[in-house]
This record gives structure tokens, C-alpha cells and sequence, in this order.
């Protein structure tokens, strides 16, 4: 198999890869809808490692040797992970990383703004997101609120809500000559309604709707989203256009492997689910990937089966991780700005992210690791370099290689419409992943 191999799913006959099917991408579609925001996406993540038998352990907890499947909260972040019977303390593990964050627009701390009779909503730009896409939009609002005895309350306002107006093509005649130029403070600031502005109001009535008491909110991480549904596309409904595939898809399929792994058999390593929060802007926090979260749970898990500094220093020496984000699909309107004999296609397969300046970690022998669980699965795989003259985005994978000395693999899904509002994508592509994580993990 070689990787520029195009194959329709319908075409492979592994045992490996009849595990994940359409149904992955349909199931893919409930979990977009349901998470929008980082926060949501965790516990949408956690309810369904629990339906698996996987328990929350807390971080403030002694960590006993128990066997079986286990996973630990904070903020933005899950990590999760299957110890098999017969676990040694220095058991090596298998890490599938991904990042939960997603470009948007964030709610600022004084979120009442407005000018000439119309309400706004003052926000901050997260990430590196495509502004234009945000522009005539039904938007709804979303996140957590902590509230003033220090519990947290998800919310999700799933109609529209608001909206950021473009200017009209009568006021701005050069448009679609000149192109369209957008002021981050100015351009940007939702509209919610009419009237005048009082502050406090957005919050009360975030209060209003979830049944709290007014003023009982004393915190708030709220960002805005489209409300508009995944959904097939095409002719043949062969692509998948959604909100936050970058990096949903990616966490959605970790967690569909972990729990199918975790009822695999014997296993002689461990298999572990990292997702991060604010890998979008550094990953450079306490549940960002250049934090200290999964090292901390990686050693506790060795130490709470009796390891010591020598039996971690070998579990992570013998460790592999697998980051898996979104890449770049041949544009068909902008092929140019690919690198000419590297051209990711829609349905292709999951894609292998190369760059020698370490913004992939990807190297030779982590190459043969993921083209050999694409073999076990019977799953097409890619390439994806830059364009030489085109700088090259980059993923938690360098952060983890470094950070740990784990070896790591940068691999993903091409999509199209990176850090739009509403990105695309092959449908067969999400469960192709899938089943060579699970690959991976098994073997």
C-alpha cells in the first residue's frame, strides 16, 4: 500500500477496520453538536469513557493500583487511560494526544457593550480564526459559569442568539475588488439587541436561563458558536461539513479507540487519551499541552502501582504518542500553495505530518510506527509537507516529544476551511482515523 492510495472504506476487508464505519462519522455529527465548547466536549468525552466502566479519579486523591479504565478532569483537559491486568509498574504506555480548543470568539470580563441604539456583546479573538467566517452567522453563546461557593455550571444557549453584521456592499464598494478588511476591535463585536446598555446584563440573563439566583455567578469562560448543524455533503453526502472539527474529530475518535481497546484482550502497554485545552494560542497552561497534567498522571500511575523513579524513567522510555490533528486537503481553487507533490485528498485517509524544523515531531521511525498500524487496519494513509515557502502551522506533538522525551508521531485528518466557523472534510476520513488509533493502541 502505498501513501497516495485513494480507497473507499467499502473496498477494505480487515477485521481491524470493519470496528469503526459510517455510524462513527454519524455518531462524530451528535458529538460536534453537542460540544460546543471545550468544556462540553470533555464531558460529553467523560459520559461516554463512564458508559465504558472508566471512573473519575480526583487529582486530590491517593491513586490506588486498581486495574481498568480511569481519567482525570481539569478545566478544558481529560486525561484517560486503561491499566490491563498484569500491569507493571514500568509498563510503557501508548498515548493518543489532541487538543480540545477551537478559534472563536471569547466573551471579555465586562461583556456589555453597544453603540447608536444597538446592544453588542464586547469579545476577544481566540486563536488564529478566520474572521470573515463569523460574519452573518446565528450565533449562540456558550461555556461555563463558576459560580460564588466555587461549583461550575456548563451552558449552552443553542439558538441564535446574536450576530456579527458585515457591512453593506453599498457602503463598501470595494469589497470584492480590494478585499474585505476586518478591525479585530472595531468589526467584530456581536450584536444581541436593541436598546440601551446596562452592565451586568448579559450575565443575568445567562442567569435567567439556567434557574440561578441573580449575582450568584462570580466567574464566566464563555465563547460564541454557530448554531447551524453538522451535516453530509455533496452529491454523494461524501464530505462532512461542521463547527470545531479541528480538533473534535480528532479527540471524538481517541475516545472511540480507547473504549474499544480497552475490551481488546491482553494488552502489554498501556493506552492513554491526552486531550488539552488552549493549544490553539501556546498550549502554555495547567491543562494546555506545555503544562505539567500529563506528566503528573503518567508518574502517578506509575508510582501508585508501586514504580519507582527507575520504573518511570522506563515506562516513558518504551512510550509512543500519536498527535493527531487536522491538516491541510489539496485546495482545488489554491493548489499553488501546497507543496506540488504533496497533495492530501478528502477520503484519502489519514494523513502523516512531516517538517524537519520540528513543527511536526514525526521522523523516520515514527513514520514505520503509524504506517504500520495503517497496514493492521487495512486504512490508506498520506503525506502532508508545506510549501517551502509557506510558514507551517504546528501541533501539541513537538510540545509532548519534548517535554516528556516520549516519541512522537504527528498524524491527523486534511480538511479544508482550517479555523473557519464551519470546516470540511471526507466523511469517511473520521472513522479511518479512528481505526488506526485503535490499531495503534491494541498492538
Amino acid at each position: 500500500m502505498t501513501n497516495t492510495t485513494v480507497v473507499k472504506v467499502n473496498h477494505m476487508s480487515s477485521p481491524a477496520a470493519a470496528r469503526f464505519d459510517r455510524g462513527h462519522t454519524d455518531d462524530l455529527m451528535t458529538f460536534l453538536a453537542a460540544s460546543p465548547s471545550q468544556y462540553h466536549a470533555v464531558a460529553n468525552a467523560a459520559e461516554r469513557l463512564e458508559k465504558a466502566g472508566f471512573r473519575q479519579l480526583a487529582e486530590t486523591d491517593a491513586w490506588d493500583a486498581s486495574t481498568g479504565g480511569k481519567f482525570v478532569l481539569r478545566g478544558g483537559a481529560i486525561i484517560a487511560w486503561y491499566v490491563p491486568e498484569g500491569a507493571a509498574a514500568h509498563t510503557p504506555f501508548r498515548i493518543i494526544g489532541a487538543h480540545t480548543d477551537s478559534p472563536n470568539l471569547r466573551v471579555k470580563p465586562l461583556p456589555d457593550t453597544g453603540a447608536q441604539g444597538w446592544r453588542q456583546i464586547a469579545v476577544e479573538i481566540y486563536g488564529g480564526t478566520l474572521l470573515n467566517t463569523w460574519l452573518d452567522r446565528d450565533l449562540g453563546l456558550a461555556g461555563r459559569l463558576t459560580l460564588l461557593d466555587g461549583t461550575e455550571r456548563l451552558v449552552n444557549i443553542d439558538r441564535a442568539l446574536m450576530r456579527v453584521p458585515q457591512l453593506a456592499v453599498h457602503l463598501d464598494r470595494s469589497v470584492n475588488t480590494d478585499g474585505l478588511k476586518l478591525d479585530k476591535q472595531r468589526h467584530m463585536q456581536p450584536i444581541w439587541g436593541l436598546g440601551d446598555v446596562h452592565e451586568g446584563d448579559l450575565i443575568a440573563f445567562l442567569e435567567d436561563e439556567e434557574g440561578l439566583d441573580r449575582g450568584s455567578v462570580a466567574g464566566w469562560d464563555l465563547m460564541v458558536h454557530s448554531i447551524e448543524p453538522p451535516a453530509y455533503l455533496g452529491r454523494d453526502r461524501e464530505l462532512l461539513a461542521g463547527p470545531r472539527m479541528d480538533n473534535l474529530l480528532s479527540v471524538h475518535a481517541a475516545v472511540a479507540a480507547l473504549v474499544a481497546a480497552s475490551t481488546a484482550g491482553t494488552l502489554d502497554h498501556i493506552p492513554v487519551l491526552a486531550a488539552f485545552d488552549h493549544e490553539e494560542n501556546g498550549s502554555q497552561s495547567d491543562t494546555g499541552a506545555d503544562g505539567p497534567l500529563l506528566g503528573n498522571v503518567l508518574e502517578r500511575s506509575v508510582f501508585s502501582r508501586g514504580g519507582s523513579y527507575e520504573d518511570r524513567a522506563r515506562a516513558f522510555a518504551g512510550a509512543i504518542c500519536l498527535s493527531s490533528d487536522t491538516g491541510h486537503a489539496v485546495h482545488p481553487n489554491y493548489a499553488e500553495r501546497h507543496d506540488p507533490s504533496h497533495h492530501p485528498r478528502a477520503n484519502g485517509g489519514p494523513i502523516l505530518k512531516v517538517n524537519v524544523n520540528q513543527r511536526y515531531a514525526t521522523d523516520g521511525s515514527g513514520r514505520a510506527v503509524f504506517v504500520s498500524a495503517c497496514e493492521r487496519a487495512g486504512v490508506p494513509w498520506q503525506t502532508f509537507v508545506s510549501n517551502n515557502s509557506m510558514p507551517c502551522g504546528t501541533t501539541i506533538g513537538p510540545i509532548t516529544a519534548a517535554r516528556h522525551g516520549i516519541q512522537t508521531v504527528d498524524i491527523g485528518v486534511a480538511i479544508l476551511s482550517m479555523h473557519s466557523a464551519r470546516e470540511l472534510c471526507g466523511a469517511d476520513d473520521p472513522y479511518l482515523l479512528a481505526n488506526v488509533m485503535l490499531a495503534f493502541l491494541e498492538n
